[in-house]
């Protein structure tokens, strides 16, 4: 089983379009990974329908019990993130301020304060349009642990591909470089990076290569909307041959990316000319591996 992630330092590269695309284009031995739990969105494209859902719990919460306060003000006193305040004579945890972090329990000498586990997104198995499984989640308004809940769909996703003797986890990674895309590369045996020819493209696309290189994962780069920028995407070029990164494919600038989300397909599905471009990229990220 091999382990296929697209990132991209940065939002609005095209990233989803080309897992999406992938997705179409991969054989059905392959099962597909949304762990863009920020934003997903690739269930636009491939239509799910839920097979199964379960709440996901992360986070702790601090709880007062007020049968057992003694008004102490100890808590007040430790907690750094002023998720405890003092109101109508007596002590309340702010739950939108509070880590979790266990440090007023630590203290109270009642032991008045709990820590509480929180639903903090869900998780759902559905089966796509393109007959291959897709795992993805949804990360609750406000909730943090986003990290977790991408180790969970991966792990959820590798496990069933484990089960069913599948060739592929195709996984369609976070954009950025924070804690989801970390947890998006872990146990990673490929990794597609999708870039533009702009100023934060290229300086975003040079933060997650020293990113990915701190796993030792091997890279492929796919330079989407070359033509709006060739001086640019030269550039691209040159970094990409300076940190010995293959080349998977150059596409042009095509209203056809946006047209294919308005149809709800992918744009493999609806352009033939970028369809022959992913599949020739497709094909080498497979000889690669």
């Amino acid at each position: 089983m091999k382990e296929i992630v697209v990132i991209s330092g940065k939002g609005g590269t095209g990233k989803t379009s080309v897992t999406a695309s992938f997705a179409y284009l991969s054989s059905a031995n392959t099962v597909l990974a949304d762990c863009d739990v920020d934003a997903s969105d690739m269930h636009l494209l491939l239509k799910p329908e839920l097979i199964s859902s379960e709440d996901f719990f992360s986070s702790d919460l601090a709880v007062i019990d007020y049968d057992k306060c003694a008004g102490c003000g100890k808590c007040f006193e430790v907690c750094r993130f002023k998720a405890v305040s003092y109101e109508f004579n007596k002590f309340k945890i702010n739950a939108n301020n509070c880590e979790g972090c266990g440090y007023c329990s630590y203290v109270c000498p009642t032991n008045a304060i709990t820590l509480v586990k929180q639903n903090d997104g869900n998780l759902y198995i559905s089966d796509t349009r393109l007959g291959k499984k897709l795992f993805h989640a949804e990360l609750g308004p406000g909730a943090e642990n986003s990290g977790k809940l991408v180790a969970k769909v991966k792990n959820n996703a590798k496990k069933y591909a484990r089960e069913n003797n599948l060739d592929i986890v195709l996984v369609d990674g976070s954009p950025g470089v924070g804690c989801p895309v970390i947890s998006s590369l872990s146990g990673a045996n490929f990794v597609v990076l999708v870039t533009e020819p702009t100023t934060s493209g290229v300086h975003d696309l040079s933060r997650v290569i020293q990113l990915v290189k701190k796993f030792h994962i091997k890279m492929g780069c796919i330079i989407n909307k070359t033509d709006i920028n060739y001086k640019t995407a030269d550039e691209i070029k040159k970094i990409l041959t300076a940190e010995d990164i293959t080349l998977l494919a150059e596409l042009p600038y095509s209203d056809n990316f946006t047209l294919a989300m308005i149809k709800e397909v992918t744009v493999a599905e609806f352009d033939k000319g970028i369809k022959n471009m992913l599949q020739n990229a497709w094909e080498k990220i497979n000889n690669l591996i």
